[in-house]
């Protein structure tokens, strides 16, 4: 028993490890859920202890704490913020659906830290928490870790993945390669035009994350039990959303509607939404380039991406698309993730949604790894994977479908019959049709010219 202290809350008295910042509420929560190896993401719990300091130093101008608890606390709450402590927050994120057990482990570790600082006892609840309560501070805090996580890492990262598709562009987007539908042979299009498809795609999802960003930073901060702001000071929210603005570097707003933000997740559930929506773009990209880079000798072969690491344990040499594949793969999980997120979002029963910390978890495990694999997929994929000229032209030349550049001038049907005959003489278009048109060579250079192709228009 040398190794653990006795602490009491409203409850009665319990058993803490000695060397634990947390106190008895944790405790509860460590024998109660008992549910997972899964605990709230660091970047949530630096969160929490943002709130927790722009609290402090809120009222503290308010006059409702002193300045000596206020230092304290915003000192505790710093070495949090600079990754400090993050050991002393174990409580599985399978909890009480509003969270309580995650604010309350803040309170207590703030309270143990500030107490240590100050010299003095620093309450969890009456001082740390002043003003506050679980049912706003835990939504304020999806929303802030998931803003700060969108605007500092995922829109960047989706931006360096939109710059490396355009550096692409201009190194290889003037060669001409064979288009697909339903991954058979189609008019041939430029490496340009596939590449940009990619970067409207990746531009278009991160256009909708910022969107669904500016609801996200309404916060629910100064709303406490059920939205009326009871036990918070009136000019509480307003200063709180200014204080905040200021440390973090992103504006934040009192909601309009406190009732809106502690009953509901909408704002996540949209963000969520627009995660899907790149999820589904990066899935695609990453599909492409697996099956352009398929091979080398029995797919198409028609890039080689960078070799990264050995791709079999028994057969030698073999190379694999490992990291569209790993993009894949996190496409997936965010797809889930956002099925989660919806059901959570439904569980806003009357004043308050209670499938909060799932909400929290899923949100920032998408935005992490989604940042992390456009992030590769830029540097290890789109910026070094090099064309196969060979493989793409002798693909190109053969293309029967070219045929459909005749279709004006000599008819559908005719044009038909040419491309079949291409296909089983497995003979170039333009000599089948040099033999059954009265098209000269010369014209029908003219009009199969892939290149020109690409540029659409009549012949």
């Amino acid at each position: 028993m040398s190794n653990f202290r006795t602490e009491s809350d409203s409850m009665g008295t319990l058993n803490v490890p000695a060397d634990a910042l947390y106190k008895a509420q944790t405790q509860r929560a460590i024998n109660n859920f008992t549910i997972s190896s899964l605990t709230m993401p660091q970047q949530f719990i630096i969160a929490l202890a943002y709130i927790k300091q722009a609290a402090a130093i809120v009222n503290f101008k308010l006059g409702h704490l002193d300045k000596t608890k206020a230092n304290a606390i915003d000192h505790a709450c710093q070495e949090i913020i600079d990754g400090k402590h993050y050991e002393h927050f174990p409580v599985d994120i399978f909890q009480t659906g509003s969270g309580t057990s995650s604010n309350m482990n803040a309170n207590e570790v703030i309270a143990s830290l500030a107490s240590k600082h100050a010299n003095q006892a620093i309450h969890p609840n009456d001082d740390v928490n002043m003003g506050q309560s679980s049912n706003d501070v835990i939504p304020t805090a999806i929303a802030l870790s998931s803003a700060i996580s969108v605007d500092k890492k995922l829109l960047p990262a989706l931006a360096n993945l939109a710059d490396a598709l355009e550096q692409k562009k201009a190194d290889i987007g003037h060669i001409v390669k064979t288009g697909r539908t339903h991954l058979m042979d189609a008019m041939p299009i430029t490496f340009e035009q596939t590449l940009s498809a990619w970067q409207s795609q990746v531009k278009h999802a991160a256009s909708g994350i910022e969107h669904a960003l500016m609801r996200v930073c309404e916060l629910a901060q100064g709303g406490t039990a059920v939205g009326t702001g009871i036990n918070a000071d009136p000019q509480f929210a307003a200063l709180f959303a200014t204080q905040l603005t200021e440390k973090v570097g992103i504006q934040f707003t009192p909601s309009d509607n406190f009732f809106y933000n502690i009953g509901s997740q909408d704002a996540i559930v949209a963000l969520s939404g627009q995660l899907k929506v790149y999820a589904v773009a990066q899935m695609k990209i990453a599909n492409d380039l697996r099956w352009m880079n398929s091979g080398p000798l029995a797919g198409l072969s028609e890039i080689e991406l960078e070799a990264l690491q050995p791709g079999s344990s028994i057969m030698p040499g073999k190379v694999n698309p490992v990291i569209p594949e790993a993009a894949a793969m996190v496409s997936a999980q965010v797809i889930g993730n956002d099925a989660t997120i919806t059901v959570a979002g439904q569980a806003g029963n009357f004043e308050l949604n209670v499938m909060l910390p799932v909400i929290a978890y899923n949100i920032l495990q998408s935005t992490e790894i989604l940042a992390n694999s456009a992030q590769a997929l830029a540097d290890k994929a789109i910026a070094s994977f090099k064309v196969n000229q060979t493989q793409i032209d002798k693909a190109l030349t053969k293309n029967p479908i070219l045929v459909t550049a005749l279709n004006p001038v000599i008819g559908y049907e005719k044009a038909a019959k040419i491309a079949k005959q291409a296909y089983q003489q497995a003979q170039p278009i333009i000599d089948i049709a040099e033999q059954e048109t009265d098209l000269s060579r010369s014209e029908l250079e003219a009009l199969l010219n892939p290149a020109k192709l690409t540029q659409g228009g009549l012949t």
